[in-house]
């Protein structure tokens, strides 16, 4: 086992909703199971609150009292500056009381902008994009992760094929690391419910309106299959009115927030990934734990990285291809041989994002960084 370090790990926030601060939290456990002291550092307040449990092994610290404003004119810009400045001071303070060999993390490209104001001597630095390169590329994020990763030990993706992206574009300090799988089922599904699923936040990155337009090709040729949507978020209604002008029941189709993902996903013998963007998504993997074969976008390399297509895991269909999600949905549906034997390949091959292989991984890497 390796010698226990400093991690700290630096967040937009750490209580908020979404899966980048589930890693966050997962991740800091992990460390935390390891013998290292873990810090997991927000730098505001939530904005959508999401309650991570109170009996945490890992401190954490939150920067800023209040939400930060986003926009404005000169005068905004100065106090920004100045409020950044603060944090900045007490990352800093946090920085400097840890032992040789100490590690920040900042997982977010905003939260690095106060990595990068503040003083790491002698600590291993490292940026994460929890995105494709492509998806990054979009938004003002690259920019950022260009000024802001660019003088940490690395920065890292989520897959291989992304940080060639990224070394492409020009940083020479990119490499890979992939989310670790937390999910252990309890109770697996026979793949004889007649029954397919999808856990999203409801917003337009996450494609539900794709997956609707799909199910009103697929649906209609099966009828005793049910489509289920789980989660909330701020299309959601805009999303029921749609189910219903393509003559869907959308008060069967949205089943709300569920923390229970093993009833949803024991329950099903499909699950659907109709997203528009993603980076290593989570959601598969754990489809893919449960023996779940999945109908996905191929909306990053983290998709292909996860499912090898008619081989393990489900089917990937073009990025987009609402008749194609439809098809591959109708294949699935029909043929209870075909979900069988891509769900028990995926369920081997997901094992090996075990979480003690993937801190494995992040150990030997702060290893080699500390050369």
């Amino acid at each position: 086992m390796a010698e226990p370090r400093d991690i700290f790990i630096v967040t937009n926030a750490v209580d908020e909703l979404g899966g980048l601060q589930q890693w966050a939290h997962d991740v800091s456990g992990l460390f935390t199971a390891r013998g290292n002291r873990v810090t997991l550092i927000g730098v505001e307040p939530a904005n959508v609150y999401r309650d991570y449990g109170s009996d945490r092994p890992y401190e954490t610290v939150t920067l800023h009292d209040r939400r930060l404003p986003r926009k404005g004119d000169a005068f905004w810009r100065r106090r920004r500056a100045a409020q950044q400045a603060v944090g900045a001071r007490k990352l800093t303070e946090l920085f400097q009381a840890a032992r040789p060999g100490g590690v920040v993390i900042a997982a977010q490209v905003w939260a690095g902008e106060w990595v990068a104001a503040a003083d790491t001597t002698g600590l291993i630095t490292v940026g994460m994009s929890h995105e494709s390169f492509e998806a990054s590329k979009d938004s003002s994020r690259y920019n950022r992760a260009r000024i802001y990763y660019e003088d940490l030990d690395i920065h890292l993706a989520l897959t291989d094929a992304d940080a060639d992206g990224w070394a492409r574009a020009g940083m020479t300090n990119v490499g890979a690391m992939p989310n670790p799988l937390m999910t252990v089922p309890r109770t697996l599904p026979t793949l004889d419910e007649k029954t397919v699923v999808t856990l999203r936040r409801l917003s337009h990155d996450k494609g539900i309106d794709m997956l609707l337009e799909a199910w009103a090709l697929a649906g209609p040729q099966f009828p005793d299959w049910r489509l289920k949507v789980f989660g909330s978020g701020p299309d959601e209604e805009a999303l029921r009115a749609q189910a219903r002008e393509l003559g869907l029941d959308d008060t069967q189709i949205f089943q709300g927030q569920t923390d229970n993902i093993d009833a949803a996903l024991s329950a099903a013998s499909i699950y659907a990934l109709p997203s528009r963007e993603e980076g290593f998504p989570i959601a598969v993997m754990e489809a893919m734990a449960y023996g779940l074969p999945t109908v996905a976008f191929d909306c990053a390399p983290g998709i292909r990285e996860l499912i090898d297509d008619e081989v393990s895991g489900g089917l990937v269909v073009t990025a987009g291809n609402v008749p194609g999600m439809a098809s591959g949905l109708e294949r699935l549906m029909k043929d209870r041989d075909l979900r069988g034997r891509l769900g028990e390949a995926g369920q081997q091959s997901v094992r090996r994002f075990s979480p003690d292989s993937v801190i494995d991984r992040w150990e030997a890497l702060f290893a080699l960084l500390e050369r």
